[in-house]
């Protein structure tokens, strides 16, 4: 048994249904497109935290992570800040 258009999106109407699924797609593709601007800001911090270690500094930068959490936190909320500490969690990296 096949499930519906509605009852996959659980919208009442073929209409809601039909947009829905049009932004679902939309969404689908920003989602690429951040995933892979996350993966470019990873090898970025990468190439970063290599010179800074080279040049006999540590591999993080507090301050700058600070910086960061604020840039997010005042441009997106709390839940800003959360987004931040997961990108800069992932842009630690494993050098």
């Amino acid at each position: 048994m096949s499930i519906s258009v509605t009852e996959k999106t659980g919208a009442r109407t073929d209409e809601a249904a039909a947009m829905i699924t049009g932004a679902r797609e939309r969404i689908d593709a920003l989602d690429d497109r951040i995933i892979g601007l996350v993966q470019e800001r990873m090898a970025v911090s990468a190439v970063i935290q290599e010179s800074r270690i080279a040049s006999g500094g540590r591999r993080v930068n507090l301050n700058r992570e600070m910086e960061v959490l604020t840039h997010f936190s005042d441009a997106l909320g709390k839940p800003g800040t959360a987004l931040a500490m997961t990108l800069l969690e992932l842009c630690r990296g494993r050098i």
